[in-house]
């Protein structure tokens, strides 16, 4: 499983997070992998295994510092407790780190799943230096993004089509004025539940979709991330 290690975030204060390598020793494109609102527990500890795996050195900075929820109420305690700019610093951080990894080529993307996903756009918007993203179920507050940059990073979305939180009708808006303004935004609606890539929770898990956004994502990054 990726292997807890430390870092420095964007302000140069020691922090934490998970690190997966892929297979092999030579240069691999790189990725920042934001987690849900549960922490960085065992599932995206394997995620980042799973993506290693297809070929990307991983880092999931811990925005939580060690702590892990393990029922809804936790979770969302957390997130809302959650202090942005920190969280945003140790993204640049991991950003970084990413950059200058022995097994990195020096191209970094960034993915996230539900409260990830969210961060994963506002790091694309907010943090120079991402060459791609893709974004599961979270979308980030409109205050807080400029969909109208024009030096934005490719972009790549994956929601659930009667999601209440992360409303399919706001990223569509998202993508449209993207794409209006001369980037890249690509979306795609499962006819699923939130946080459907999840395969540990059986309740929303939907394995075919889950499949086909994640090779897509693979794909997506490859062709941009190398």
């Amino acid at each position: 499983m990726a292997d807890l290690i430390t870092f420095s975030d964007a302000n140069g204060a020691e922090t934490r997070g998970a690190l997966a390598l892929p297979p092999g020793d030579g240069p691999a494109p790189a990725l920042v992998l934001v987690q849900e609102w549960w922490g960085v527990n065992g599932h995206i500890r394997a995620m980042a295994d799973r993506f290693a795996a297809q070929g990307f050195v991983v880092l999931a900075p811990d925005l939580y510092n060690g702590v892990i929820a393990t029922d809804a109420a936790r979770a969302s305690e957390l997130m809302n407790a959650l202090q942005w700019p920190a969280a945003l610093g140790q993204i640049g951080g991991a950003l970084q780190f990413l950059k200058t990894h022995p097994r990195s080529n020096g191209h970094v993307g960034i993915t996230g799943f539900c409260m990830g996903g969210a961060a994963t756009l506002l790091a694309a918007n907010n943090i120079p230096g991402f060459e791609a993203a893709t974004a599961f179920y979270g979308l980030p507050p409109a205050a807080f993004v400029d969909w109208t940059k024009p030096n934005l990073p490719p972009l790549q979305a994956h929601f659930s089509a009667t999601d209440p939180w992360a409303k399919p009708d706001l990223a569509a808006a998202a993508r449209d004025t993207v794409n209006a303004h001369g980037g890249r935004f690509e979306l795609h609606v499962y006819d699923a539940e939130h946080a459907f890539v999840n395969d540990t929770r059986p309740e929303v898990h939907h394995p075919e979709h889950a499949k086909t956004a994640l090779e897509r994502t693979w794909s997506f990054l490859h062709a941009h991330l190398g």
